[in-house]
Order: C-alpha cells, then sequence, then structure tokens
C-alpha cells in the first residue's frame, strides 16, 4: 500500500486545507435613544428588586414607523408648549400619528395602565359576573373607588370604579378575579405585546410602582385606540357619573368621574389620568369635533405653569386645527410587528459555496492532481508486470 501513502503525501502537500471562515457577529439591536430605554431614576422603594429587572429591549426598528424611533419632537409647527416629556398626538380612527415628542421614551404609567387593565378584564370576565370586595381591596394604598369587605360588584361595576374614580381597589378586585396578581400581570403582559405596545411592561394591576414598570406615549395612544373599540368602554370611560354598590352597613353612593377635560373640554368621549411621585402626571384623553376623533397622550408632566387637563386640551385644540391631509410621521400599529424572516442555514451555506471566490491556490491544486493520476498509473503498471 505504498502506493495509498505517496497518493496521500502528494495531495496534503499540493491542497493544504483552507481555514473555515471566521463567523460573523450578529448585529447588535442599537435602536432606541440614549437615556430613554427605561424611566428615570432614581427607582423609589416600590421598584426595588434584586436583581433589578434588565429594561426591556429595544425593537429592530420603530414601532409605528421609522420616525417614531425620534428622540426628540416630530411633525408640523406650531405645537403648544407642554410640561411633558413624552407625547403623542393621533387620529382615533385612522390611528395616524400626526406629531409626537419621544413617543417610544419608557417612562412610569401611573394609573394610566388602567386602560391596559381594562381591556384584559374585558377579554377575560363576564362584565354581569359578580365578585365578592374584601378587606384587602379596602387596604390598598392610593385612589379607591369604595369597595369594601361583603360587598358585591359586577365586573361592569368594578370597571366603572376603575375608570372613574381610578379606583386602586377596583383594579384589586378584578385582579382577584382574574387568578390574582401574578395571573393578571401575565395577562396584560401577554396582550401589550399581541397588540405590539412593546414599551409596555406592567408591574401591578393599579399602574402603582413596581420592579421593572415601564409604558410609552405610543404604547398608552395604541392601547387606547384598542379599548375604546371595546363598546363596554368607550361607554363607561365617557360617563360623568354612575351609582356604585355598598357594602356592609355603608349604603351605596355615585361615583363621579374625575377627569376635568370631560367636565370642562367640549367633545371630549374619555381619558385617564395618573400620578405618582416617581411617575409624575400622566394623561390619555381624547375629543370628537366636526366628525374627526383625536387621541393625546402626555407622560411625565406637571401641573404648573399649566394644569395638565389643559395641556391634553391644547394639544387637541391645535390637533383639530390641523389640515385633514397632513401628513402622518407614523402609525398606531393593529399587531405586533412580525419578526424578521430567518434565511435557511442549509441553502445559505450552499449558495455561498457556489459564489466563493476561486482561491489562487486553484491552478497548484489542479497540477497535483495530475501529477497523482501519473503516480497512481506508474505504480498500477508495475503491478501488472
Amino acid at each position: 500500500m505504498r502506493w495509498v501513502a505517496a497518493v496521500t503525501l502528494v495531495l496534503a502537500l499540493a491542497c493544504p486545507a483552507v481555514p473555515a471562515a471566521a463567523p460573523q457577529p450578529v448585529a447588535s439591536v442599537t435602536g432606541g435613544c440614549a437615556g430613554q430605554q427605561a424611566p428615570p431614576g432614581p427607582p423609589v422603594k416600590e421598584e426595588k428588586a434584586d436583581p433589578p429587572p434588565a429594561p426591556l429591549p429595544w425593537p429592530p426598528e420603530p414601532v409605528g414607523g421609522p420616525q417614531m424611533g425620534t428622540c426628540g419632537q416630530i411633525g408640523p409647527d406650531g405645537a403648544p408648549d407642554l410640561t411633558a416629556q413624552s407625547w403623542v398626538l393621533a387620529d382615533l380612527d385612522t390611528g395616524a400619528v400626526l406629531a409626537a415628542r419621544a413617543p417610544h421614551a419608557r417612562h412610569r404609567p401611573a394609573s394610566t395602565l388602567k386602560v391596559l387593565t381594562a381591556i384584559t378584564a374585558l377579554r377575560s370576565l363576564d362584565p354581569d359576573q359578580v365578585v365578592a370586595g374584601t378587606a384587602e381591596d379596602q387596604a390598598i394604598d392610593g385612589s379607591k373607588a369604595g369597595v369594601g369587605p361583603g360587598g358585591q360588584y359586577t365586573v361592569r361595576q368594578l370597571l366603572a370604579g376603575l375608570l372613574l374614580n381610578s379606583g386602586n381597589d377596583t383594579a384589586e378586585a378584578l385582579s382577584r378575579a382574574m387568578g390574582g396578581d401574578a395571573a393578571t400581570v401575565a395577562k396584560m403582559t401577554d396582550i401589550a405585546r399581541e397588540m405590539g405596545a412593546l414599551d409596555t411592561r406592567p408591574a401591578t394591576p393599579s399602574g402603582l410602582d413596581g420592579p421593572g414598570m415601564a409604558c410609552s406615549a405610543y404604547d398608552l395612544a395604541l392601547m387606547f385606540r384598542a379599548a375604546m373599540r371595546e363598546p363596554l368602554f368607550a361607554e363607561t370611560t365617557a360617563l360623568h357619573s354612575t351609582p356604585f354598590p355598598g357594602y356592609g352597613d355603608h349604603p351605596g353612593f355615585v361615583l363621579y368621574n374625575s377627569s376635568k377635560n370631560l367636565a370642562h373640554y367640549a367633545g371630549t368621549i374619555g381619558g385617564k389620568t395618573g400620578f405618582t411621585q416617581a411617575a409624575r402626571h400622566t394623561l390619555v384623553t381624547a375629543a370628537e369635533r366636526g366628525g374627526r376623533r383625536l387621541v393625546v397622550v402626555l407622560m411625565r408632566g406637571e401641573q404648573t405653569p399649566v394644569p395638565m387637563w389643559k395641556q391634553g386640551a391644547h394639544l387637541l385644540d391645535w390637533g383639530f386645527e390641523l389640515p385633514a391631509d397632513t401628513p402622518a410621521v407614523g402609525q398606531l400599529v393593529e399587531a405586533a410587528p412580525a419578526p424578521p424572516p430567518t434565511p435557511p442555514e442549509a441553502d445559505a451555506g450552499v449558495q455561498t459555496l457556489a459564489l466563493r471566490p476561486v482561491p489562487p491556490m486553484l491552478p497548484i491544486g489542479l497540477g497535483a492532481i495530475a501529477v497523482t493520476g501519473m503516480v497512481i498509473g506508474g505504480l498500477a503498471l508495475r503491478r501488472r508486470r
């Protein structure tokens, strides 16, 4: 078998192994704005966790269109002065975003997150289902509608307390009916992802601050648009008042809507406000004028020098004054964007090999093959002799 060894040596010398191409690194997602991937610090005690939640990743492309990735203001000139660090003005029916400031900046939503809580309850519960109030509902921090132990409340009544009075007690009662806080937050998270609200991470059903809580003006506009397609939500958020059951020895009473836009801005069709010390003031409100419906969202605003509801009203006034053919700067999506397609690895490998340039060593390799043939032939002839 000497001739086999000779052939192997010739091939090894003439055709050295070509080193495999180094794997190309996967391009990292660099979208988004510096300092806007997570709500501004420092975290309050309710947000602290060990380990702390990592910021939500930026999607490969800004949801709603390339211009939605802006870090500052975008849209026509003439927008009113606002204290909000992030805001959106959009058409409620078409979803066209007419103007915005840092629309995907992550902030704490405070009680405006109850829009998502309401959507989750409407998709999970029968409006006529009865939920019993508890002492835990009554003891929750923050604003309350008036739920008490022993009280009997339908889901639609709890939704009224959630949206009109921003009741954290009603949020807890609805959460319990949906399986508890952990299950409810998981459902809220899933619904936000399905909608395309990729800046949103709920931490509590009520909107009270919690570890990793985040949302954006774009997401709130998107979620409010989806909520207004639910007849019970649209009907409830527009109520000025509604009866509410009592409990124990406490008689029933009337809930009044806390929205100052509904009380003072003509054409208002609904909305939600929010406040915590960490979130500052948040607002989502919508109005109709001349057959056109607009929604505005303001996040991390202040009540001075102009109250938040008036800032929302000024933004709505400006929006209604814009021509109907004003170009959109973005779009409130109907669902989460599809992930980019991944090419089949096998096919890609074959194409890469087929198109690979001919290496400089190829002529030497061909000569080696010819020499090898001659060696094999000579050895075979000797064996026959």
